[in-house]
């Protein structure tokens, strides 16, 4: 505060800042001065009560895009996908019908960030569970993505456990002079880390679904398996609150969708880049080293055939 209101112009005292606060903040500073700041309580009913969904965008700027979707009651994942874009609001929306097909129904409630990339999702999420008419009861909610509490703490573990192994190895290409940022480079890293990055996306998930959460203050948040929490949820005396929707309205949704390709990269790259291993016989990568070297070897071959 003191920095504040040197900022605007107002020369002070810290003391007297201090005093004025105390007059106008008594709780507040009691708070802090007995360390203990009231946290929002985080509460969900069930199992698919309310989904959490938002974009991971520390790889991003290599050209890997990642987007998650975590159950607001168990913490199960619902979908953790690795892609060349994050941004396109139809990608998004595929995600999310990929799972409401899968999953036989959709949330109660579904929680994003404000932004463009969850449009298509808002809209069906809208359509395939209905406001009230009194409109009491909303499916779709989206605010500050500090306030998405669920799936931001997740990503610290993603980091942690994954992501940032990725993030050091591309920024030493990148320190080392061996990626530029352009649609080249980019292409190339797709083409070779996109499959590795994503199977390891699919062992984290697994892995945390299978782990057991502690017991939280929080006497409204359960503790155990993702999973368990998820599939059984009368072991914790609550109920699934998945919302059953119509064959036809699935497939009229997913009409709007689009849908991951089943090549990593621009398909003209993806092309080339066969070539080029044709040639010099080499196959794809099964570790994060090779899949080094292969786009070395690649980047170093284009460029000169350029």
């Amino acid at each position: 505060m003191y920095a504040k209101c040197r900022v605007h112009g107002l020369r002070v005292r810290k003391e007297d800042v201090r005093l004025v606060l105390k007059e106008l903040d008594p709780r507040g500073v009691a708070l802090r001065q007995a360390g203990r700041l009231r946290r929002r309580r985080y509460f969900s009913k069930g199992p698919n009560f309310i989904w959490h969904l938002d974009s991971y965008d520390k790889l991003k700027p290599y050209g890997i895009c990642i987007n998650g979707c975590i159950d607001g009651y168990s913490r199960k994942i619902i979908w953790l996908n690795a892609y060349t874009t994050s941004s396109d609001p139809k990608l998004i929306g595929g995600y999310y019908m990929e799972a409401v097909q899968r999953l036989g129904g959709c949330p109660r409630l579904v929680r994003g960030d404000l932004g463009t990339e969850n449009g298509y999702v808002r809209g069906i999420q809208r359509f395939l569970v209905p406001t009230s008419p009194d409109g009491t009861h909303e499916s779709y909610l989206e605010g500050a993505s500090t306030a998405n509490q669920r799936i931001e703490y997740w990503w610290g573990f993603l980091r942690r456990e994954c992501a940032e192994f990725w993030m050091c190895l591309f920024g030493d290409l990148r320190d080392n002079g061996h990626f530029d940022g352009g649609f080249l480079d980019k292409s190339l890293l797709q083409f070779c880390c996109m499959g590795l990055i994503q199977d390891e996306l699919d062992d984290t998930a697994q892995v945390w679904n299978a782990h057991t959460i502690r017991p939280s203050r929080n006497l409204n948040v359960p503790s155990g398996r993702p999973n368990v929490m998820y599939a059984v949820p009368d072991l914790y005396r609550t109920r699934d609150y998945l919302s059953p929707v119509e064959d036809e309205h699935v497939q009229l949704c997913k009409n709007e969708c689009v849908f991951r390709l089943a090549i990593p990269c621009d398909p003209d790259v993806y092309e080339l880049c066969h070539i080029f291993m044709g040639e010099s016989h080499l196959t794809l990568p099964t570790d994060p080293y090779q899949a080094v070297n292969l786009y070395m070897h690649l980047r170093e071959a284009i460029s000169a055939s350029l």
